[in-house]
């Protein structure tokens, strides 16, 4: 079965003066438009309350996602299901009884694969979205561990090897076992792809793991995984400082620059057995 991830193209190599043409894969993006049906079953009302550019793929998945990080979905009872509409058009179907609040919610621009909250009229509505539970002492995780997610997170990027064009985001334990991973074009996307798998299988709220992820640590990843209870949150590039303030506030332990055999930790150390 083709992968709908990837598409074949054709491409002129060029290696110093001489030059091929040969067979290439290219990351597929495409736009997802996510609906949410509320209301009594007999009389349910949808709307269209995002757009994000994704890599096809967990589309259930990341749609619950999103609703989870962004204060919409607080129990997998929540949701009758998602329902895939069409090729790039996702509808999920709320419970009746759980309350829809559209002015919140509903984003009037485009979010792109690089960018995740483009359309919120402020920070302030983010950071309102986010009513992280508390996060435990632990756990504590050796040094050795958090040096060693890069390479495990890399070897578990099938279809990075395949177009070197996607990013990755992994949930490990506290051991350094990888529990899972999933791929996209947007960081965001490959966020709500798991911990939407992991919120609508009943695993939440995700104490003792450790999320890691293949590019920067911005504030909306940071969100998204003190929305589903993660207390260590590891990047292999730089935090923003909005991103450690609110990783301070909630407690959690904010890991960057995870390459090369080093690391930094901005807050949470406590949760680090260095040396």
């Amino acid at each position: 079965m083709p992968d709908p991830g990837v598409r074949p193209v054709s491409v002129l190599a060029v290696h110093g003066s001489a030059a091929e043409r040969r067979g290439d894969l290219l990351a597929v993006e495409e736009p997802l438009e996510i609906r949410v049906a509320h209301g009594p079953r007999a009389d349910r009302r949808v709307h269209a309350v995002a757009v994000t550019m994704r890599t096809p793929g967990d589309d259930a998945d990341l749609a619950a996602g999103f609703l989870h990080g962004e204060g919409l979905l607080r129990d997998p009872d929540d949701l009758d299901g998602v329902v895939q509409c069409a090729a790039n058009v996702v509808r999920v179907e709320l419970r009746p009884g759980v309350a829809f609040d559209r002015p919140t919610l509903e984003r009037h621009v485009y979010t792109t694969s690089s960018c995740g909250v483009c359309g919120k009229a402020s920070l302030d509505a983010v950071d309102a979205a986010c009513r992280a539970p508390a996060f435990a002492a632990g756990p504590v995780v050796p040094a050795a561990v958090v040096h060693a997610l890069a390479g495990k997170l890399r070897d578990a990027q099938p279809t990075f090897d395949r177009t070197g064009g996607l990013h990755a985001c992994a949930l490990f334990d506290a051991a350094g076992e990888l529990l899972a991973v999933r791929e996209d074009v947007g960081r965001h996307n490959a966020a709500d792809k798991l911990l939407g798998a992991e919120f609508r299988a009943g695993r939440l709220p995700l104490a003792g793991r450790i999320l890691f992820v293949s590019g920067r640590a911005s504030f909306e990843l940071v969100q998204k995984a003190a929305a589903a209870g993660v207390p260590v949150f590891a990047a292999v590039g730089a935090p923003s400082s909005l991103a450690a303030d609110l990783a301070a506030r909630f407690g959690m332990t904010l890991v960057g620059f995870v390459r090369d055999g080093r690391f930094n930790v901005y807050c949470g150390a406590e949760r680090i057995a260095a040396g």
